[in-house]
């Protein structure tokens, strides 16, 4: 029997997933959270074999969890299962080392059949996700740009940002310029949201 944890903060989801799992004869869910920061208490307590983990939860995102649950739980493997099928995100699921990645809207037979590979040892990756991601390449967003623009994305000001991150405004200025002519917007709201999409941020 594959033990298996779901991390999903819509309580309807997390409930249609569970039903859905528990119809294959060797799937069991044996615990279920609502938030990020409660993967690794809750595999600790459980000992799952897979978590599948939302990416967008309060408390933490399941990129973070699955980081999280490498070192507190290195035996389960970490699938991340989500509605954002965006390129930069799977890199960086594999970058923390998530065993898969797969996007909400695929088949429940599809899901199965991941979390048996999983559990064989195997990669699991949405193939036009992974297709997507090879055609767009790496971030082009320097460490720096990216906390710059992250910063930005509520519409804050270059004074704001500077302050926040221990920085000079003309410093911010200069990432911020950067940033827009590499995410090819034309303000640095659109270009955090361009980069966000493309899953940079």
């Amino acid at each position: 029997m594959i033990r298996v944890l779901l991390a999903e903060d819509q309580s309807m989801v997390r409930g249609a997933l569970r039903a859905l799992l528990e119809l294959e004869d060797d799937i069991e869910v044996v615990a279920e959270v609502g938030r990020g920061d409660a993967v690794a208490a809750a595999a600790l307590e459980h000992r799952p074999d897979v978590a599948l983990l939302d990416i967008e939860m309060p408390g933490a995102d399941g990129l973070t969890a699955a980081r999280e649950l490498a070192t507190a739980l290195p035996s389960c493997r970490a699938v991340i299962l989500t509605t954002f099928g965006r390129p930069g995100f799977l890199r960086r699921a594999m970058e923390v080392g998530a065993a898969g990645f797969l996007v909400k809207d695929a088949p429940v037979a599809e899901l199965a059949q991941g979390i048996r590979a999983v559990m064989a040892g195997e990669r699991v990756i949405d193939r036009d996700l992974a297709a997507a991601a090879l055609a767009i390449g790496a971030t082009p967003l320097s460490a720096r740009e990216a906390d710059v623009l992250r910063a930005a994305a509520d519409g804050a000001t270059v004074s704001d940002i500077a302050g926040r991150l221990f920085l000079s405004e003309g410093t911010v200025r200069n990432y911020l310029s950067s940033a827009i002519g590499k995410t090819g917007a034309r303000t640095r709201v659109e270009a955090a949201r361009v980069a966000e999409d493309k899953g940079w941020l």
